[in-house]
């Protein structure tokens, strides 16, 4: 059984997702360990707890980075996580919390990177005038919205479209990316070749 962290600061729909598809076995051998939020208002939590999932706040403001996620760490390790999701988590994680959990801290962005990293991604695409846009699952590493892509959706952007349409039209592929995605990494069969996530070919 591999143990999931979820961490969030929000309302936690990709969290939702994974949760519903944990339960109905579309993420076999999984189980939400822990759900760790670093604001104690976030939907996320209420969620998680009417889910009767283990819940933990480990508010952020007025420590530093690394103070912070050493905390965070903590609780993960306790908790036996095997792979870090972070769903709408509004924090840059230091090096040091990276380099614990190597290639088992996921994110998603709603954005085909490496266009549009950072805040407001659809917003972004959508008053750059392109038409196709979409959202990204990849690995983290020690820069922003920069590690090894897993998977990506596209999302064709409409002529009626307005920044909260193409919006929610991503978010409906982000609920199914993050879930491909975590299979993917807890099955194993991949390489990471430089930036590039390379899946095996198994013999039939």
């Amino acid at each position: 059984m591999h143990n999931l962290g979820i961490l969030l600061s929000g309302r936690g729909s990709n969290f939702e997702a994974i949760a519903k598809n944990v339960a109905a076995g579309h993420i076999p051998n999984a189980c939400i360990a822990v759900v760790i939020s670093n604001k104690a208002e976030a939907g996320g939590l209420e969620i998680a707890q009417r889910l009767g999932l283990t819940t933990f706040v480990v508010p952020s403001k007025g420590k530093e980075r690394e103070q912070h996620d050493r905390e965070v760490v903590a609780l993960l390790k306790d908790h036996e996580v095997d792979l870090v999701c972070l769903a709408g988590y509004m924090r840059l994680l230091s090096p040091w919390f990276v380099q614990q959990f190597p290639h088992r801290i996921l994110n998603i962005h709603p954005s085909l990177l490496p266009a549009f990293p950072g805040l407001e991604a659809q917003q972004q695409a959508f008053a750059y005038g392109v038409k196709v846009a979409g959202c990204t699952v990849h690995f983290v590493d020690e820069e922003l919205d920069h590690g090894a892509i897993i998977v990506q959706k596209t999302v064709p952007v409409l002529d009626g479209d307005d920044e909260h349409t193409l919006a929610e039209r991503i978010l409906e592929q982000e609920h199914i990316a993050y879930s491909e995605a975590i299979n993917i990494v807890l099955e194993g069969n991949y390489d990471v070749a430089g930036r590039r996530l390379v899946r095996k070919v198994t013999a039939r």
